[in-house]
């Protein structure tokens, strides 16, 4: 049986523009979801110049592209095998440029049915190593891939997210060869969940959205538009079914209501708006909360107080089948190998840690490399998974030791980060790069002391939770 990773993935996906953060930082971030057990290894890709033009071969599905000459320097996150495809995902390049790809989505019958999608097009699997290495800023970025899907096809209806210091581009495409794309406004977020999202089009404001050729004349010779006046991508090309209802639209909604808790909307609500205005500034924190989310201080909170069929209605925004999470983050008025932050949690979000890697640095941890799909102790991937696996034996018990040492490590990087910007701020050219990269392997690796740390202590505890205890005093 072929592995196909779209049967698997199920992403969750936020962008932010630089006025919604606290900082001024641009931040586009995502939950990759596929397998219980499918590691994830990191690395950061050379800048290299070739002689002759290099060609990408798919080995998914065959797709083949040649490439430019110069290939900028980029981190990413590929699987720890190419069989099925290199699934790069995320990472930040040279220019200071963010690619996250990519988000799932369905696109309907009707449309498909006067553009099918292609089966030797462009797929997730190649988005990011064929895009991100070869645009200098985000718009660029959403015209290269929009010119690819154009003259190759697409495979997949998905939603890919692109990121500068200045502005957040979000790209979907609704056939094989039809997308859109809707730049986020400065103030604004957006929460995305294995759905077509963007809503209305306004071809008259380029600055804002960017699309398809002929993407208006498919629409109208193929009569595919259900209202009599605008162009609402999501009700022309989107799906609409129970599945949105169950699967989808609960996460949207749970994002939403964690950035505007003063707005009341509920789950299953498929009009939920594509861009929101949160309620205050946000910060890392909020990020990283709602990728660990599970519908906490809801009835449906797996781990929580509703009833059983509550508790399992909708799919929580973390499971158990997530690869990895990033939150790539661009800082204003830095230089941009200081200012691209390509933070990374292995495994399940919310029993993991989000570790920051500076992306102008040119290595990372050796554990960050290695891990195949069985258990391995020299794994960051396996390392990390394995606290999740020993905290889901007994979550009741447990949940505190996990919790304390999430807080105690999320704190200690914060400070060590902070500290090394001051110091990298100080520096240029070679000692700089040699500086940045051994920051990374030094947070990485403290990241992997206090996940020993917290292994050795779930190990401990659990020894007395094992059900063949027998209590002397109970039975007597």
């Amino acid at each position: 049986m072929s592995f196909n990773k779209n049967d698997f993935s199920a992403c969750t996906s936020i962008l932010a523009g630089k006025n919604a953060t606290l900082d001024g930082s641009t931040i586009i971030a995502r939950n990759e979801d596929s397998k219980s057990a499918w590691p994830k290894h990191m690395q950061i890709h050379a800048h290299k110049e070739y002689a002759e033009t290099q060609e990408f071969v798919s080995p998914d599905n065959g797709f083949k592209i040649k490439l430019p000459q110069i290939r900028a320097k980029y981190s990413a996150t590929p699987e720890w095998t190419d069989k099925f495809g290199v699934f790069e995902e995320d990472g930040i390049n040279e220019y200071g440029v963010a690619m996250s790809a990519t988000e799932s989505a369905y696109a309907n019958e009707r449309v498909l049915g006067y553009d099918p999608l292609v089966k030797g097009g462009i797929s997730e699997e190649a988005m990011l190593t064929v895009v991100l290495p070869y645009i200098h800023t985000a718009r660029e970025g959403v015209k290269r891939l929009g010119q690819l899907i154009e003259k190759y096809g697409t495979s997949e209806s998905n939603g890919i997210l692109f990121s500068d210091s200045t502005e957040v581009w979000y790209l979907e495409t609704g056939s094989g060869h039809q997308w859109v794309a809707q730049r986020i406004p400065d103030d604004s977020y957006a929460v995305v969940a294995n759905q077509l999202a963007i809503q209305e089009i306004d071809f008259s404001r380029p600055d804002d959205f960017m699309y398809a050729t002929n993407i208006q004349e498919f629409v109208t010779e193929n009569h595919l538009n259900p209202h009599a006046d605008g162009f609402n991508f999501r009700n022309i090309f989107g799906t609409h079914d129970l599945s949105d209802e169950i699967y989808s639209t609960p996460r949207v909604w749970y994002g939403q209501k964690i950035f505007n808790p003063e707005i009341k909307q509920e789950p299953m609500n498929q009009e939920l708006p594509f861009i929101r205005k949160a309620d205050r500034l946000l910060g890392l924190d909020d990020f990283k909360y709602v990728l660990g989310s599970h519908f906490q201080n809801t009835p449906y909170d797996p781990l929580g107080f509703g009833t059983e069929d509550q508790k399992h209605k909708f799919r929580p925004i973390s499971l158990a089948k997530t690869q990895e999470s990033h939150i790539l983050q661009i800082r204003p008025d830095l230089p941009k190998e200081i200012a691209g932050i390509h933070w990374l949690a292995m495994g399940v979000t919310a029993q993991s840690v989000f570790i920051p890697t500076y992306a102008g640095a040119t290595d990372v941890h050796p554990a960050y490399k290695v891990g195949k799909q069985k258990y391995s102790k020299d794994s960051a991937y396996w390392t990390y998974k394995l606290v999740g696996v020993l905290v889901d034996g007994h979550y009741t018990e447990l949940q505190n030791l996990l919790k304390d040492a999430q807080k105690d490590t999320t704190i200690t990087l914060s400070n060590m980060l902070h500290e090394s910007d001051q110091t990298a701020k100080t520096l240029t050219g070679e000692k700089l790069v040699k500086y940045l990269t051994e920051q990374n392997i030094k947070m990485q690796q403290l990241g992997l002391d206090k996940m020993e740390q917290l292994i050795s202590e779930l190990v401990t505890a659990s020894t007395d939770l094992s059900v063949l205890n027998f209590n002397t005093d109970a039975n007597l």
